[in-house]
């Protein structure tokens, strides 16, 4: 009786999740469909999605940031943010620790998902993983959007890993993109949204997440070669305070 009583919580706290994603998106339909129309107005969308998307759903889950920074973001510069991936909070976490506005490199698999798809596919860089053209692609819009003063994302596990998995090997895409467009590299540690709303779904459960961003890897002197290497110590760093 009592895991049916729980298993119910888990489910209702899931249901409400959805209710909170949807909901900002549904009340401010209009205004951020017209923020996307241009690639221009991608800052005051950000500020949108971040403020009043994105800090609602944390907050209305009772999942409460608390962001230790090492070494802070500068106004109107770009960077290459890192973080693993185990929780779709991980998406309104790095939302809400950023006051720079950033474009995520995502799956194009997202796309499906309703009303949050249509704009996704709008303001995201979305990639096929299985296309060689497709992972070339990102490449050059990721330079347009650097071009124009914004941040990049992506979860270099390229997924979300086992459910066993601390954390994922890294793909090399975000380190090789990084070192190209010769910008820092900003390890980020979530240390618990998988606690808090992983993707088993009789789990979960409202609390603190805690955000920890590291100091910067900075790329001006890399080369190509330099790939692997700072992709290992980027990832270093993230697992040791997983571990």
């Amino acid at each position: 009786m009592l895991g049916v009583i729980k298993n119910a919580g888990h489910l209702l706290y899931r249901v409400w999740f959805y209710i909170l994603v949807t909901v900002p998106i549904l009340l401010f339909f209009p205004f951020l469909l017209l923020l996307t129309l241009s690639e221009k107005t991608y800052p005051q969308f950000f500020w949108l999605a971040r403020n009043l998307w994105a800090r609602p759903i944390l907050y209305g889950m009772g999942c409460f940031p608390k962001i230790i920074r090492e070494q802070r973001m500068l106004k109107g510069k770009s960077y290459m943010l890192v973080a693993n991936h185990t929780s779709m909070l991980d998406i309104m976490l790095m939302l809400h620790l950023s006051r720079n506005p950033f474009v995520f490199v995502g799956k194009k698999e997202l796309v499906n998902i309703p009303i949050f798809g249509f704009f996704y596919k709008r303001v995201c860089i979305m990639v096929d993983r299985d296309s060689v053209r497709s992972r070339t692609g990102v490449y050059r819009r990721a330079q347009r959007r650097l071009d124009q003063g914004l941040s990049i994302c992506i979860f270099p596990e390229g997924g979300v890993p086992e459910e066993d998995v601390v954390l994922d090997k890294f793909k090399d895409g975000a380190f090789k993109m990084a070192i190209a467009h010769k910008i820092p590299v900003v390890p980020i540690t979530f240390l618990d949204n998988k606690k808090r709303f992983s993707f088993t779904f009789y789990s979960g459960g409202p609390g603190r997440i805690r955000a920890i961003v590291h100091s910067f890897f900075e790329t001006g002197i890399l080369s190509a070669s330099d790939t692997s290497t700072l992709r290992e110590e980027v990832r270093d760093v993230i697992l040791k305070d997983l571990i």
